[in-house]
């Protein structure tokens, strides 16, 4: 336990310092929303691509890490949507508010589960966690999507752009060219690999830096049942359904770590940018991301060493 809480302080550290830069020094927020679309567009895709095309995925249980974490997703999706009537009479939480709940069940913080998994297991932790990518974003995205478009947004988007949306997803673009070179064994130079593996090698301390950038304390003392209830459900439910999921589907070891890792990791920062876009409460999906992300420092240890 105390192995795995050590390999996790640096993540949370470079959060904090992302925080404190923020609010320190680089006050500007176009200084920030650049190294946000330089992390999501340049060096976390390279990272992907280098890590997919030279990985040993014989070696990977690839049904059993992307069914585990995808049917974690579908069961936690179906939870919250059964819940919706009962949240509304009993919490008072309306629809717009519940379009921030849905997120906070389910997006899932990439930043923080490559590099705990690069800190942790390495080449082969970040190999299983693109598995996971490839399993649950394109699943999150529409679904999240989608619930926005019925209960927030003004105007629903068409379904052909909300596909069109994942399609242009640059860490699904990247997992597909990474795979696409892996199994076909297209050439891979040395030179190519060494600038992607620097593109990459810098992604891991941007993107948090970046996550802690994103935190807002402001209305933490204003959180309310919306706000705890997503605590439980994405740092709790979440970690135990697929854990379940993963023991049934055979997993062990590594493998099982990671789905834990990228089961319990903290609502997705860019979760507010959705729900500002869409018509969502924004104000409660930023006090969700903060709460989850203070909170996961100390409960994901407990799920990654319950399995380890």
């Amino acid at each position: 336990m105390l192995t795995i809480f050590a390999a996790l302080v640096p993540v949370f550290l470079l959060i904090v310092l992302g925080f404190a830069l923020r609010r320190l020094m680089l006050k500007q927020d176009a200084a920030w929303t650049g190294l946000e679309q330089l992390v999501y567009y340049v060096l976390f895709p390279a990272l992907l691509v280098d890590s997919l095309a030279r990985a040993d995925l014989a070696s990977v249980p690839i049904a059993g890490v992307g069914g585990a974490l995808a049917l974690s997703v579908l069961i936690m999706s179906a939870l919250c949507l059964a819940l919706r009537p009962l949240l509304a009479s009993r919490l008072g939480i309306d629809n717009r508010s519940f379009t921030s709940v849905f997120q906070g069940a389910n997006r899932w913080q990439t930043f923080v589960a490559l590099s705990v998994a690069d800190a942790m297991w390495g080449n082969r932790g970040i190999t299983l966690a693109s598995v996971a990518m490839v399993a649950m974003i394109p699943m999150l995205n529409t679904f999240c999507v989608a619930v926005l478009a019925r209960y927030a947004s003004p105007q629903r988007l068409s379904w052909p752009a909300v596909f069109l949306a994942i399609a242009k997803n640059p860490l699904i673009i990247a997992c597909i060219i990474g795979l696409v070179i892996n199994v076909t064994h297209l050439p891979y130079p040395s030179p190519v690999h060494a600038f992607m593996d620097s593109l990459g090698r810098c992604s891991l301390a941007t993107g948090l830096l970046v996550v802690g950038a994103g935190l807002h304390f402001e209305g933490l003392r204003q959180s309310g049942s919306a706000a705890l209830l997503t605590v439980i459900l994405k740092l709790a439910v979440m970690p135990l359904i697929a854990i379940t999921l993963g023991i049934y589907f055979g997993l062990t070891g590594t493998s099982l770590a990671v789905v834990a890792c990228c089961s319990s990791v903290p609502c997705a920062s860019n979760s507010y940018i959705l729900a500002r876009q869409m018509g969502g409460d924004a104000p409660l999906m930023a006090q969700i991301v903060t709460l989850q992300t203070i909170i996961a420092i100390f409960t994901m240890p407990v799920f990654i060493a319950s399995v380890q």
